[in-house]
This record gives structure tokens, sequence and C-alpha cells, in this order.
């Protein structure tokens, strides 16, 4: 059985933000940063999916060519609207909460199916 039209495109976009598990010294954050963050985005945006359980592992080259690691918990939401003041606004938060330079934040086209 075929549900709704099947020619309906339903563009979207797929916001990923990652949360870095450790401060700069090793300390691991309290779980109530990454409470806080799935709330609001749930809020705002309906839900949120963050994938915890087994924290990604990043790798990036700093200005002095040495390799730097991370763990990070990787959150997504969906929108159909993307407002990129709303984004950089609240990366900014982020950078200011978990103490970082920068908080990776990006945004993909994508279809629902």
């Amino acid at each position: 059985m075929v549900r709704g039209d099947p020619h309906a495109v339903r563009a979207m976009h797929l916001v990923q933000l990652f949360l870095p598990l450790r401060d700069n010294d090793g300390a691991a954050f309290p779980r109530t940063l990454f409470d806080e963050a799935r709330a609001e985005l749930t809020e705002v945006f309906g839900g949120v999916t963050a994938f915890v359980r087994s924290p990604a592992l990043g790798a990036w080259e700093d200005d002095d060519g040495a390799v730097q690691r991370d763990e990070v918990v990787l959150l997504e939401v969906m929108t159909a609207h993307l407002d990129h003041g709303w984004w950089a606004h609240y990366r900014w938060q982020l950078e200011q909460r978990f103490d970082q330079d920068e908080v990776l934040v990006r945004a993909m086209q994508v279809e629902r199916l």
C-alpha cells in the first residue's frame, strides 16, 4: 500500500553538532551540558538524535602541524528551514559552554523518504 504522494519530495536539512567529551585538560564535561543541549534542540526543532554510547574519534592538524585528537558526541536535528544566524549564535553559545575555540556544526541537504 502506498501512502501519501509518492512523488512529493520533502527536502530537509540535517544539522550535525560535534560536542567534545573532554575539556582541554582531559577532564570529562558534566553530563548536564549535553542534557541541556539536547533539551534546547528538542524544544526548538521538536526532536534530536544523540549518538552518545560510542563517541566518535576526531583528529585534525593544528596550526603548528601537530595532530590533535578528540572524542566527540554527535547530535543531529532535521529542519525544513536553515537559519544561519540562529545556528551561528547557538554555535557561539556552545563554544562558550564547552570552552572551545570552535565547535563544529555542519548542515547538509537531505530528502526525507
